[in-house]
């Protein structure tokens, strides 16, 4: 989350590639198993860091732009609900369902790159430097946090639905100016396409529905 410029060693900027492709990758080599479950449901880790940044298909990896952190952060994160969109656009005449999540604003080890005054601008920590847990301004536990993924997961409410992201145990609405819901652009069904494209030409990958 947020951390100084940092690439894997295929050359792809960290955060898309620790934040997304990961997820793409590890995807697409259970498919055969997801598949062979009849019905299964894949959620994806999104956030609401997703308002900070569009993706770039044109620089994915900033390597014409110049580096933001927040911004490489938010595209990733806008790329996981994205992924969410085309892959249950593929799976779900097959059993296979997928769902992207926001878990909530939630003190973890992630945050290990943020200085002290960047968390007091988000309101995330007590005078003493523990979490501020209060729900109804999405500063919740990590158990809390879980609970929307595991309701994607296992909810009869989602049953005819898909690749719809999800916060606090609900589908999220679509907005432009809130800090809640999700923007247009991360659900964008032809960026989506055009997102997953990428995603199989940079890792060799690729899931075909015969």
């Amino acid at each position: 989350m947020a951390q100084p410029l940092f690439r894997d060693k295929r050359g792809r900027e960290g955060h898309f590639s620790i934040n997304y492709l990961g997820h793409y990758e590890l995807t697409a080599r259970l498919w055969p198993a997801l598949l062979a479950a009849g019905t299964s449901r894949v959620v994806v880790l999104s956030s609401r860091g997703h308002q900070m940044s569009d993706v770039d298909l044109e620089d994915i990896d900033f390597a014409r732009r110049p580096y933001d952190k927040w911004m490489a952060c938010g595209q990733s994160k806008t790329a996981n609900a994205l992924f969410a969109v085309s892959l249950d656009r593929r799976g779900r005449g097959h059993g296979v369902r997928a769902f992207s999540v926001h878990p909530g604003m939630i003190v973890t080890p992630g945050i290990r790159h943020l200085s002290r005054s960047e968390l007091d601008a988000f309101g995330a920590l007590e005078a003493d430097g523990t979490p501020v847990i209060d729900p109804t301004m999405d500063k919740k536990t990590p158990g809390q946090g879980a609970a929307t993924s595991v309701w994607c997961a296992t909810s009869p409410a989602l049953s005819s639905s898909g690749g719809v992201y999800c916060e606090n145990c609900d589908i999220a609405s679509v907005r432009t100016n809130s800090p809640f819901g999700v923007r247009p652009y991360a659900i964008d069904p032809q960026r989506a396409e055009r997102l997953w494209q990428m995603s199989a030409m940079l890792t060799g990958l690729d899931i075909v529905m015969t």
